[in-house]
């Protein structure tokens, strides 16, 4: 039988200027587009970010996002127009669930033995059985891995576990599929990075959030190498370990409500000598018990960075009823001691402003939540405390989630989450609701056996 053609889905159209008009505003598009099989197209990508220099351009792809979005693409088997280095424009076409089914039939296994994961994971055995999926990002450049992390994480999670593990043989499975199957993700970057989340923030403030008030599996992070963008610039490694929520399961609407009392402050110091360690860990002792004589202080990391012009520091207070705020400060120049003084007044300062809010998140953690927000069933409420507006970041990832996945978030920053089926076909479903329209241009063909 000849050929006969099949309309595709119209591309969703998203101005990269909108609001923070950054690198935000890119992850998080192309991970829904990703997940859902909408396709889209982004111009102007981070317009709104001017240059380091005169003579560069404003804007386009970093490699740090460039890493994210190849990894996503080969991991969706996305056809993508604009993927480079520069780019202000990214065409982004994710293959439909049909078509991988019918690929599928053509071909159970990728050429490098990877299953369905079109290229990205690499299947570690345990006799005949996959014991676990790996993949490995790679950057020359100290980009920031936990960004890169923040792209690729709703992917990871709710993508479509394939019940017959990575062998290829469920036929309804998407693309890029895990499973039960443990999953181990390496990403080659920076690790205390300018203007993105530290290591010790995701550890330490996010993934301890995700899991224990969000719902999601567990997640274990290693740092194989420090990566700074500071002082030389050094590129480092960190290995995430995790398993994708089941299939056919959603994520069920959280509560982030009743802060409680703060229980326990955590204390991350990086510096380059004992003596400026010390130094700093007695400046933020002395100005925490000022403010909470009674709170526990502990001090997870203790860490020499070798390398004078690299100081970080992170305080996180832990709360009674198991919420966690933090608050840091990455240190670019050489440290004296009254800089050693200012960073500890600093972080001290930012995080009492935090807790005196009242609010169970902190600005940083608020953005992040609105992915989970979006795809959870029921109405996910998270209290951010008096006075606290929505930061910029907070309102472009609502916006990117209100064009993708038609939900809309109140003046208080709740919604009625999608409901996300793991391993739905979502594109169908919002056919079927009459949310996406055929194109009737660029017709393709379908071959039938």
């Amino acid at each position: 039988m000849a050929p006969r053609p099949r309309p595709k889905p119209r591309p969703l159209a998203l101005d990269g200027r909108t609001l923070e008009g950054g690198g935000q505003l890119l992850r998080l598009a192309v991970s829904l587009s990703a997940l859902t099989s909408l396709p889209i197209d982004i111009t102007s990508i981070r317009a709104n970010r001017a240059p380091r220099r005169a003579s560069q351009p404003a804007g386009g792809l970093k490699a740090a996002h460039l890493a994210a979005v190849e990894w996503l693409a080969r991991a969706s088997r996305a056809e993508t127009t604009g993927m480079e280095k520069g780019s202000l424009e990214l065409e982004f076409r994710p293959l439909q669930r049909g078509e991988f089914v019918r690929e599928t039939k053509k071909k159970k296994k990728n050429d490098d033995g990877g299953g369905e994961g079109a290229g990205v994971w690499r299947d570690v055995y345990g006799g005949s059985r996959v014991v676990r999926r790996e993949t490995e990002i790679r950057l020359d450049s100290p980009g920031s891995v936990c960004l890169i992390l923040q792209a690729m994480l709703p992917y990871l999670l709710f993508h479509a576990p394939d019940t017959a593990g990575s062998s290829g043989d469920s036929a309804g499975a998407g693309p890029g599929t895990t499973g039960g199957v443990p999953l181990r993700v390496v990403i080659n970057g920076g690790t205390n990075v300018s203007k993105s989340p530290s290591i010790e923030y995701i550890d330490q403030v996010l993934i301890p959030m995700l899991v224990e008030k969000v719902g999601i599996p567990p997640i274990t992070s290693q740092i194989i190498k420090r990566g700074w963008s500071s002082g030389r610039a050094d590129v480092g490694a960190v290995r995430f370990d995790l398993t994708a929520l089941p299939s056919k399961s959603k994520l069920s609407e959280f509560r982030f409500m009743d802060r409680g009392d703060v229980t326990r402050m955590h204390v991350s110091i990086l510096a380059s000598d004992s003596a400026a360690r010390n130094r700093l860990k007695n400046l933020v002792i002395e100005r925490l018990l000022a403010r909470h004589r009674d709170v526990e202080i502990v001090f997870p990391i203790e860490e020499d960075t070798k390398n004078g012009a690299r100081l970080y520091l992170l305080i996180v207070a832990e709360t009674s009823n198991g919420y966690r705020l933090g608050r840091d400060c990455l240190w670019e120049r050489k440290s004296n001691a009254s800089m050693l003084e200012t960073v500890a007044n600093t972080v001290t300062k930012q995080l009492e402003e935090e807790l005196q809010r009242g609010g169970c998140v902190d600005e940083y953690m608020q953005d992040q939540l609105v992915v989970f927000q979006a795809l959870a069933e029921g109405r996910s409420v998270v209290d951010s405390g008096k006075d606290m507006y929505a930061t910029l970041h907070t309102r472009t990832a609502r916006w990117v989630a209100e064009q993708l996945l038609g939900l809309t978030f109140d003046e208080r920053g709740t919604c009625g989450g999608c409901g996300f089926e793991v391993g739905e076909n979502f594109l169908a479903r919002k056919k079927t609701e009459g949310e996406v329209e055929d194109s009737i241009e660029g017709f393709e063909s379908l071959e039938i056996a």
